[in-house]
């Protein structure tokens, strides 16, 4: 694993939502990836939110959508999660990775460019 130089912005981020069921959990993290503004979505398995919500504490299901980006396509894919989420305030967070190995992120660099990324490697786990 490398770590980026103190003070350097790191090029790949985790960003998050959650939603209320797992089809549309499955086609927000399809939906990112098909658009390049992810190279990789995990959905995980289902978990319990416990939030206030106007005035009152609420407990629901929900499932995590889980992005892996770079810095560059963050904006951009936090606007297309506004579009296509159906919350009024969808959760929307996003993490620095701070280690990772040299070679995933230049796949998640390569797989969130606009263009198409001929030249990235033939298999890379999520």
């Amino acid at each position: 694993m490398a770590v980026p130089e103190e003070g350097a912005a790191p090029d790949v981020v985790l960003a998050q939502t959650t939603v209320d069921d797992e089809a549309g959990a499955r086609r927000l993290a399809r939906g990112a990836v098909e658009a390049r503004l992810a190279a990789c979505a995990h959905v995980d398995p289902p978990l319990t939110a416990v939030y206030r919500w106007r005035g009152a504490v609420e407990t629901a299901t929900e499932w995590r959508v889980s992005y892996k980006t770079t810095t560059a396509r963050l904006a951009a894919l936090g606007a297309w999660v506004a579009r296509e989420h159906p919350y009024d305030v969808p959760e929307w967070i996003a993490l620095p990775v701070t280690a990772r190995s040299e070679a995933y992120a230049a796949w998640v660099v390569a797989e969130t460019a606009e263009e198409s990324g001929e030249n990235t490697p033939e298999h890379t786990a999520g």
